[in-house]
């Protein structure tokens, strides 16, 4: 089940049903999936954990409840610790450390995801292909914009991955170009 994309999309649209919601998870899934083909990791395995890795948070907002409520449902369906540490660790509150290069990836696209689909909201055309490592910085430097996403987590993640921060950049706007009928930009 861990690796069955269609049993993992379904959890994730029987709790989720905010589209921009939907559209984070497919985003953030997308970037994962390049770095573990980049990295000659599992795929699949990785995906799905990318894609599930929010998938409590419209029930279970507060930092009280998510990610935690969604790891023990995952626990309660028997998902491996791997599979549940990894998406605790992809938030600072949860004091999980984040060990392995599964866990640092995923935290070091969630953030990265979320603002450059931000970014290509703004523009005029919200297309991804047009949307530009220097116009993700250039925004990241405006503090009024997308003032949810923390600038911090972006620039910690891609150190933590041990990617420059450009090169992290431009590897998400690729990954989402590849996927981008799919979050409607």
């Amino acid at each position: 089940m861990e690796r069955d994309r269609e049993y993992c999309h379904n959890l994730l649209k029987e709790y989720t049903k905010s589209e921009s919601l939907l559209k984070h998870a497919y985003s953030v899934e997308a970037c994962v999936r390049a770095y573990a083909q980049k990295f000659n990791e599992d795929t699949e395995f990785w995906g799905n954990i990318a894609l599930l890795h929010d998938f409590d948070y419209e029930k279970y907002p507060s930092l009280e409840d998510h990610p935690f409520k969604g790891e023990e449902i995952l626990k309660n369906l028997g998902f491996s610790d791997e599979f549940r540490k990894a998406i605790l660790s992809h938030a600072d509150h949860t004091n999980v450390p984040r060990e392995s290069l599964l866990e640092k990836t995923l935290f070091a696209c969630d953030e990265i995801a979320g603002f450059i689909t931000a970014v290509t909201l703004v523009r005029p055309s919200k297309k991804i292909e047009e949307v530009k490592v220097k116009s993700v910085k250039k925004k990241m430097k405006d503090k009024g914009f997308s003032r949810a996403v923390s600038r911090e987590d972006i620039i910690k993640g891609a150190e933590e991955l041990g990617v420059p921060l450009d090169e992290h950049i431009q590897f998400c706007i690729d990954a989402m170009k590849s996927v981008s009928d799919k979050l409607g930009l």
